[in-house]
């Protein structure tokens, strides 16, 4: 691998489906983009592009709504494909090739948004090895755990890291012999929680603390489970979004008020780095991200 931009990226994944990668992949997007930065934003899920509909439809949105680029920002989008050489090898070349190739097209980004399949794939690992932050959305259930560790079914203990963690370590490794400055970044969030207290979502916080510490990643809380989000995607259209010129919904409810703050939260515990503006007397120094929704 080899870097040869300052952009910022920013891996969603997670080799499990439904946990909600392409929701917190847009929500990200979004936010970025309403706090005066540029985004670029790559679909690796070749075959269910869920993040190339979501911005479609939010494309076809703007279009019909009569919205301007400044009431409806859009970020970057590069579509890529999977290689279709009949030889192993140099399909795999070739993914490497075309990876690198688009990635380096965003060196005009501050943010790089990546949003990865719900599978091992070559190109899923290859741009795991990119990533400065992944954000790893994770239901509320020890299924979706067992792609982090695997239990002891008799005592409850964690036996070891699995498929997704071992992903992740090797990442790490392949950025560190690279040369590549800082480490990746590793959030794992807790979403589609739900708002009561059950025993298996005391269960999966006490396994989460304890594993964090043995595979080195952040836990944070992520998104509840709320139908709004699903309302959205066929819109285009975000939390952020609501409220604003074009928006199909008011934000009216306490339970989007509630969402916003999550999303906030969320936001805020990425720590991601303040990029300085521009340089032009007139123009005022870019607001934190979590600042920015907070005046939304």
């Amino acid at each position: 691998m080899n870097r040869e931009t300052d952009t910022h990226v920013i891996l969603i994944g997670n080799e499990k489906g439904g946990s909600g990668k392409t929701t917190v992949a847009m929500h990200t997007v979004v936010a970025l983009l309403r706090a005066g930065y540029s985004v670029g934003v790559l679909d690796i899920d070749v075959r269910q592009k869920s993040l190339a509909r979501y911005l479609e439809n939010r494309a076809q949105w703007g279009v019909a709504q009569g919205l301007t680029a400044e009431e409806l920002p859009m970020p970057k989008f590069l579509p890529l494909q999977n290689s279709e050489h009949d030889s192993h090898e140099k399909r795999i070349q070739d993914d490497d090739d075309r990876l690198r190739r688009t990635l380096a097209a965003f060196a005009d980004c501050d943010f790089l948004v990546i949003d990865s399949p719900g599978a091992d794939t070559h190109l899923s690992r290859s741009a795991h090895c990119y990533a400065d932050t992944i954000v790893t959305p994770l239901n509320d259930s020890f299924v979706d755990f067992d792609l982090l560790a695997r239990v002891n079914p008799a005592t409850g203990e964690i036996i070891g890291p699995s498929l997704y963690a071992e992903t992740v370590w090797r990442a790490r490794q392949m950025r560190a012999k690279s040369g590549v400055i800082g480490g990746i970044d590793w959030v794992v969030l807790r979403n589609r929680l739900q708002a009561t207290n059950a025993k298996n979502k005391a269960a999966m916080a006490a396994k989460l603390q304890d594993l964090s510490s043995r595979i080195q990643f952040r836990q944070a809380r992520g998104f509840g489970e709320r139908v709004i989000y699903r309302e959205l995607f066929s819109y285009g259209m975000t939390l952020l979004d609501l409220g604003c010129k074009g928006s199909p919904r008011k934000l009216s409810s306490m339970s989007h008020i509630a969402a916003r703050q999550e999303l906030r939260s969320y936001l805020s515990f990425l720590k991601l780095p303040q990029l300085a503006a521009p340089e032009a007397p007139a123009e005022p120094a870019k607001p934190a991200v979590a600042e920015s929704i907070a005046a939304a």
